[in-house]
């Protein structure tokens, strides 16, 4: 069974940071890409960023480019978003979510339950 699990989510004052993880389980973490998704209150699933199987090849939404950072350690079974510079629209659930394939142009086959991300002063 597919399991991921993601943590580190919180309340933060605008341009401060946090970081992100999830865990996952029940497949083989080393051949999927990854992806961040989120959801703000009140509107749809926004894709935020991608990483390649091996983690080599990243990308991102233009909203977030140049604050977050997407990372993977493979031999952890980890998914990691480091977010900094943060502002009140980055607020929202933050998922984890496996790709269908090893490429960061392969689409979502499954997502975690999320961690909430609330910036705010």
């Amino acid at each position: 069974e597919v399991q991921l699990v993601e943590s580190g989510g919180g309340l933060v004052q605008p341009g401060g940071s946090l970081r992100l993880s999830c865990i996952a389980s029940g497949f083989t973490f080393r051949s999927y890409a990854m992806s961040w998704v989120r959801q703000a209150p009140g509107k749809g699933l926004e894709w935020v960023s991608r990483v390649s199987m091996g983690g080599g090849t990243t990308s991102y939404a233009d909203s977030v480019k140049g604050r977050f950072t997407i990372s993977r350690d493979n031999a952890k079974n980890t998914l990691y978003l480091q977010m900094n510079s943060l502002k009140p629209e980055d607020t929202a659930v933050y998922f984890c979510a496996k790709l269908t394939g090893p490429t960061v142009y392969d689409g979502i086959a499954y997502r975690g339950k999320g961690t909430l991300v609330t910036v705010s002063s």
